[in-house]
């Protein structure tokens, strides 16, 4: 008989990310993820390539480099920041932290999946606010605050509704935390909100001591495949963080590719340009074949299809995955009958639109 793991892992569904491959075509066109469909920086891939040359070498245990580059280009504080394997890291070692067993979590109903999945693996409990209209609602979240609650997470726009909370309800929210309880910010879409009233909420982990904010080099700068995201919050929270961590969590070439890629901001305003312009494009045109489309601010869309024989969800998917298109299915969120479309190329987007459009008609 083989080793046995404890319970809590035992039970836990692995995280499954968006595929990429699909038989019968060598290069399916991959919708699923919410990558940058313009790559990366030019910029960033010539300070990965160069690093390279050092590959022999174990990186700078802090990952320096690359906080000294975030501390640059946001104002903020070089030791306020922490910089990990993609935010998701971040997410672990925050549970890793601050979770005990029989611990709580608090989270919107279609929050980002891998909060529960970490907080499962420190054996608490997941505690859910609903939402309203695929949005957080302030007052479920704080309904589900109690005694035994450590950890409250938002995702803000959220994955996979794209849907956010303005600035004054994340402050709400904060209000009616206790000082013990930490407000983990995840803006891994903070880039592409082009709202008035949203604040990403590093002012507000500048004004309190329980609250991290979370960012990804995964989208907006097209690194997914590098892994690195960095956190900013108070002292206290970023020390104990630093001594959770791996010892050399940030490679090297991703840290010269993180800074290179934070500073290059003509890639960051066309790739934001982009996603403005196709995003509207591809809502109205999925809006005119008569789905309901949830309002975005990230790189994407949730897409809800019709209750019917041969247009729901699987059936929808099938048929794209018969033309090349590979969108992603929202079971695991509890939104069996709804796609995530993740913006791509033009001609990608209007491609998949057509597939869609031949089924219906």
């Amino acid at each position: 008989m083989p080793p046995r793991p404890i319970p809590a892992i035992a039970a836990i569904e692995p995280y499954k990310g968006g595929e990429a491959k699909l038989a019968g075509f060598d290069h399916p066109i991959k919708l699923a993820s919410n990558e940058n469909p313009l790559g990366a920086s030019p910029l960033a891939i010539a300070a990965y390539q160069e690093a390279a040359k050092s590959a022999h070498l174990y990186p700078e245990g802090s990952a320096a480099i690359l906080r000294s580059a975030i501390a640059a280009r946001f104002g903020l504080d070089r030791d306020r920041i922490i910089c990990g394997a993609g935010s998701d890291e971040l997410f672990q070692l925050v549970v890793k932290s601050y979770l005990q067993p029989g611990d709580e979590i608090v989270q919107s109903q279609y929050a980002f999946l891998v909060y529960a999945i970490f907080a499962k693996q420190a054996g608490a409990i997941v505690r859910i606010g609903e939402d309203r209209d695929f949005t957080a609602q302030v007052d479920a979240l704080l309904a589900q605050v109690g005694p035994r609650t450590k950890i409250v997470f938002l995702a803000n726009p959220n994955n996979p509704t794209g849907t956010y909370l303005p600035k004054s309800e994340v402050r709400r929210l904060h209000a009616g935390l206790n000082d013990d309880v930490l407000l983990v910010l995840d803006g891994a879409y903070a880039e592409f909100v082009d709202a008035d009233d949203y604040e990403c909420g590093l002012s507000l982990a500048d004004e309190f001591e329980n609250v991290l904010v979370t960012r990804t080099f995964s989208k907006i700068y097209g690194l997914a495949a590098l892994r690195v995201g960095w956190g900013y919050a108070g002292g206290d929270i970023i020390s104990t963080l630093m001594r959770a961590k791996a010892p050399f969590n940030v490679s090297l070439p991703a840290q010269k590719a993180g800074a290179a890629a934070i500073g290059d901001v003509d890639f960051e305003r066309a790739s934001i340009a982009h996603n403005a312009v196709e995003r509207a494009r591809v809502h109205d045109a999925l809006i005119a074949l008569g789905f309901a489309v949830t309002p975005s601010l990230g790189n994407f869309l949730l897409v809800h299809c019709q209750d019917q024989d041969g247009r729901r969800a699987p059936d929808l998917d099938a048929h794209l995955r018969r033309r090349g298109y590979i969108l992603r299915r929202m079971d695991g969120y509890g939104l069996p009958n709804a796609l995530r479309f993740s913006i791509g190329l033009r001609a990608e987007n209007d491609g998949a639109v057509s597939a869609l459009a031949e089924l219906l008609a």
